[in-house]
């Protein structure tokens, strides 16, 4: 058992009060971590404000060194990492080893990105009104951000924030999830204990509604960074002022397998997709829409190639899925199959619970006022609704409050154009899964699914200002 500790700036520190973190697994106690309160985050912002002004005139040279050495020192202790993240969450551990190198991919990302941050000359007598001068903007770190993130990627999803955040020159308080605090304390840990790092620039504290509204409501952070659900987000919205916001929220995300689709691939692929980290993915694959001459044709290769996915221990490296998160995550995901079987859906695998696990669930027949297509189901668990037409299915993926991603399988090429347009999302892909991203990209929704976009690159543009420069 490790115990997790608080950063207030560079220096650790502990709590009397503390919480335990329990594998989903074995429900064995694997971590502790100090309870913080309200005052420790007002510390926190405190001293990341202070860190900030002292360190306003640090080189890139070295923010980019510090990343670098963070992401050696990651891929040094790789397996550990990866550990950690299966005791906690219960992801299965070649996922989880997957995760560890993706967020080193992403810190190297965020460094390499940070030298092409650059501004431009401004031509002031292009206008009547005008006269010449030198003018240009550059850009600059906002001050201080609070980054928030959530349980089902606890390591790559924090990786996407601090790096792009820290590497632009902002001082950062970061409240990992309450429900994997030691793989939070462990990045966070080499990020503060780097021979490259800045002092007091990175701040830790855990907690849950006290700790993030204190952090959320104060003055002193000028950039919020959140990653979890909508109704969260939205109190965030509420409460944050005027500063800016950053908003990865929920998905309902869908696909449209068209009559000339390559069915073998379609149905390999969707079963990865809705089940892959036991659907607990914003991207995970909820709705499958399919035309009715491929139906029954693609809902057979789909259960088929479902029912050879194994769930269990999360420690074999051949199994792939685990536990959800907590055993009432379990339990709201057969309540959810319950209710959609008793208003007419067909199950073609029910699902089943055992605990915390819950076996992948495909329903058939699946009409668009069922609870189960209409809000996020974060669980092993996809719907087919047969359509008769692209112009029908499309019409249906955009019918939700959600927009984060979606996806079609086609051989036609016009129809492929048309859906790059059509497709109300933030993300569109074509003969794959909507669960397919790639950290080099541009991530993040429409409407429900948020504002904002991560991807280093990106983020990089969402930690820093425009700086609007005239010599006269």
């Amino acid at each position: 058992m490790e115990e997790a500790k608080i950063y207030l700036g560079s220096t650790p520190a502990t709590k009397e009060q503390k919480g335990e973190i329990r594998s989903p697994f074995n429900d064995k106690v694997v971590a502790t971590y100090p309870i913080c309160d309200a005052e420790d985050a007002k510390k926190a912002l405190e001293i990341a404000k202070d860190a900030f002004q002292r360190n306003l005139h640090a080189m890139l040279a070295q923010r980019i060194a510090w990343l670098r050495d963070v992401a050696k020192k990651l891929k040094e202790q790789k397996e550990e990492f990866a550990l950690t993240i299966t005791k906690e969450i219960g992801k299965p551990i070649t996922f989880s080893r997957v995760e560890v190198q993706r967020a080193i991919e992403t810190i190297e990302l965020s460094a390499d990105f940070a030298t092409s941050l650059v501004g431009e000359t401004i031509n002031t007598d292009a206008t009547q009104s005008g006269r010449k001068s030198m003018a240009f903007y550059k850009r600059v770190p906002v001050g201080v951000v609070v980054a928030i993130t959530p349980f089902n990627f606890p390591l790559n999803l924090s990786a996407h924030k601090l790096a792009p955040a820290l590497v632009a020159g902002n001082a950062v308080v970061y409240k990992p999830t309450p429900e994997a605090p030691l793989t939070g304390y462990k990045l966070a840990k080499l990020f503060i204990e780097s021979e490259h790092a800045l002092p007091d620039m990175l701040s830790v504290v855990y907690g849950d509604a006290e700790v993030g509204e204190a952090l959320v409501t104060s003055d002193i952070p000028r950039k919020i960074s959140f990653t979890g659900s909508v109704p969260v987000g939205k109190i965030i919205m509420k409460n944050a002022g005027i500063k800016k916001v950053s908003l990865e929220l929920g998905g309902n995300a869908a696909t449209f397998i068209d009559k000339d689709a390559d069915i073998a691939h379609a149905a390999s692929r969707c079963a990865v997709g809705a089940f892959v980290n036991s659907g607990q993915v914003c991207i995970s694959l909820q709705r499958i829409y399919v035309h009715e001459d491929v139906y029954e044709e693609f809902a057979a290769a789909l259960a088929e190639d479902t029912k050879k996915l194994k769930v269990g221990d999360p420690y074999e490296p051949d199994t792939f899925m685990g536990p959800l998160i907590n055993e009432e995550a379990a339990m709201r995901a057969e309540r959810w199959v319950k209710s959609a079987i008793e208003q007419g859906a067909r199950a073609i695998l029910p699902g089943k619970r055992e605990g915390r696990y819950f076996y992948p669930a495909i329903l058939a027949d699946v009409t668009d006022d069922m609870q189960i297509v209409c809000e996020e189901v974060f669980a092993p668990i996809v719907s087919l609704v047969k359509v008769r037409s692209y112009d029908e299915a499309i019409a249906k993926m955009n019918d939700s409050p959600y927009g984060l991603q979606f996806s079609i399988f086609t051989k036609d090429i016009e129809l492929i154009k048309r859906f790059v347009d059509d497709a109300e999302a933030g993300g569109v892909v074509v003969n794959d899964i909507p669960t397919l991203r790639f950290d080099i990209q541009p991530y993040g929704g429409v409407k429900l699914s948020g504002i904002g976009r991560e991807g280093p690159k990106f983020a990089l543009e969402e930690f820093t200002e425009i700086k609007s420069v005239v010599i006269v």
